[in-house]
Order: C-alpha cells, then structure tokens, then sequence
C-alpha cells in the first residue's frame, strides 16, 4: 500500500506514475516516503523516493483551469532551455504530456531542491542576522537581473512567445481575463476600486521601446529558494506563467509585492516583515548596477504588474465562489488585490 495525503495524489494515481517511470528507465521499485509539498495555492507538488533517488512530481491544481496543463508543458520547456544557463532552476527530469495518467493533468518530475522558501521558514542564522536577510533580498535582485541576460533564442526557446506587441496586449488580455471570471457561479463580477483608471493609465503611459527575454512572469520572494548554510539562492521555482516578453515586468512585479502590507505567505509571509530589508529603491539601483536595461519606466512596470498579478489573484476568488477553490483562500487573495490596486493607484497618483 503506498501512502498519501488528501493534498498529493491518490494511491491509484501514484500506481500510473510508476507504471510511467517504468517505461522511462527511471527505475523499479515501489514509490515510498510519498508526501504533498506546500508553498503555493494552485498545483500539487508531491515528493517521494524511488529506490535512492527523490523526485518532486508537479501538476496543475485538482481543479484544472483551461490553461493549466498547457502552463504545465510551458514550464518544461523553460527548465530544459535554463539546463546551462548559470539562472539557478529546478532540475527537469522527464515530462508527460499525457493527461490521461492524472485524471486529465500533465505533469513532470523534477530533483528536489535542497533549500527553503524564505516564505514558509527562515533557518535560525537568517532569522537572526539582518545583514544576512539583507543579502538575500540583493541576492533576488541578481539572480532576476542573470535571467534577463539570457538569450532566449540561443537556448532554444524562439516561438516559446510572442514578444512583438507584448506590451500592447497586457492590458486588454487582462481585462478580457477578468470578464472570463463571470463564467464562475456565485462570482457577481470584480469590485476592484480605480479598475478603469488603472488600466487606461497603463495604456497611456506604455512604453516605446525595450527588449525582449526571457520573462518568469510571477516574480517574487516566495517563488525563490535559498541554499540553508548561505544567503545563495538554490533556484527559482514556479514557472508556468514563463514566455518571452519583457523582463522589466518581473522586476515590477517583485516590487509590487515587496513589503506588501499584511502580506500573506505566498509573497513572502514573515520574511517580508522582518528588519534589515532593503528599501524597492536600493532593489532597483542593485537591478540598474547589474544589468544594461533601462529602468527609467521601472513605475509604469510596477503598475503593471499590480493590475496583471491583482486580477490574476481574483480568479482565485472567482473559483471559489463556485467552490473551486477554498473560501477563505479566495477571500484572502481578494484583499491582496485591493492592495495591489491601492499600490498601483498610489505610484500612479505620484507620477501625475
């Protein structure tokens, strides 16, 4: 009997994970010390050993979204591309694209990342040394500033998005996915103050010219691991909403969430609370020092991502007013895009 938990997967399913690892040469015997890994609020991430070596499995949530399995599929396609890039990543192991093992979902495995999530736990020379603490945070800055120095098409990801017209499309893409949540029953539609204002500030104010790469798209403290004897990051995580666009954007998007007031775990929970963090301003001189692109429109970038990240959050909320996702995570990520919009409407108020 293999063990579970009712957050993995079930005995069934890890029976065709195996089978599957089987006819992939990734070895024989049974699926052992099984257990469901936490951090996030959308896929399923299960860690298990296999003879001796461990795997992390990673699908899309028990609820699929329509685009789940294909963010999925995306993801395995950046990690394979980020192999000899010196971004730090999880290791992809082999990929599935067939739904029909999982009840529908695709899926990959993956090295497990030895490291924590500074979102869920902080060693005890992190809790204690705010210089260490500070190091991390620059240490954010680098890693995004290495993944922006990446040829996209030199590691074999040309088509993996469409970077002509990518800031053109932001703001009508998001507000069509805003409107798509009507779809969901019991979800009367968003109250979001300033929607409209945010959005035709954006359309306004949008930048001419910049240049495309490799875009993580959720770009923030909880999406990244750090080594447990050092302030070195072990990889950054979570990367289906990944394309090719304008690096900026996760720039912006880890200022819109840095230090976030009430700030729940999956932005950075107590670690975002803690003293000795620099300021967004140091954050975007150690971006400037580190990298050749132009942060002179770094605000409208953070805006962007307020509204962008603030709507994605509400299809959480959406989902769970029709019972797809659970009541109290639904309203907790709705109050974190009524901070979001606040941000944005606060830097827009500014640069007026």
């Amino acid at each position: 009997m293999i063990a579970t938990a009712p957050a993995g997967l079930t005995e069934r399913e890890l029976l065709a994970v195996a089978a599957w690892m089987d006819g992939r040469g990734l070895g024989s015997a049974p699926l052992t010390e099984v257990r469901p890994l936490g951090g996030g609020t959308q896929n399923i991430m299960v860690s298990f050993r296999r003879g001796e070596r461990r795997y992390v499995l990673r699908r899309g949530p028990r609820h699929l979204r329509p685009r789940s399995n294909d963010a999925i599929l995306r993801e395995t396609r950046v990690l394979a591309a980020l192999t000899d890039t010196p971004v730090p990543h999880p290791r992809l192991i082999s990929s599935c694209d067939d739904p029909s093992l999982l009840d529908g979902a695709v899926f990959y495995l993956m090295d497990p990342i030895e490291g924590f999530n500074p979102s869920l736990e902080l060693p005890a020379p992190h809790a204690a040394d705010p210089s260490l603490r500070r190091r991390m945070a620059f240490n954010i800055v680098d890693a995004l500033a290495t993944l922006g120095t990446v040829d996209h098409q030199a590691v074999g990801l040309t088509g993996f998005g469409k970077p002509e017209g990518f800031l053109e499309r932001q703001v009508p893409r998001w507000l069509a996915e805003l409107d798509s949540y009507r779809r969901f029953p019991g979800y009367g539609g968003p109250d979001i103050p300033r929607l409209d204002d945010v959005a035709t500030w954006l359309e306004q104010r949008r930048p001419s010219r910049w240049q495309a790469g490799i875009l993580h798209g959720d770009f923030h403290c909880a999406n990244v691991m750090f080594d447990r004897s050092s302030t070195e990051i072990a990889a950054i995580v979570d990367w289906e909403m990944s394309t090719i666009g304008d690096p900026l954007l996760d720039l912006g998007w880890l200022l819109a969430t840095w230090r976030l007031p009430q700030a729940p775990t999956i932005f950075g929970g107590a670690f975002m609370e803690s003293a000795g963090l620099p300021s967004a301003a140091e954050l975007s001189t150690r971006y400037a020092e580190r990298s050749s692109r132009d942060i002179d429109a770094l605000t409208w970038y953070i805006v962007l991502a307020c509204f962008k990240l603030g709507i994605v959050l509400e299809g959480t909320h959406a989902r769970a007013a029709a019972g797809q996702a659970p009541q109290r995570t639904g309203e907790e990520l709705h109050a974190m895009t009524l901070r979001l919009f606040e941000r944005a409407t606060h830097l827009m108020d500014g640069e007026q």
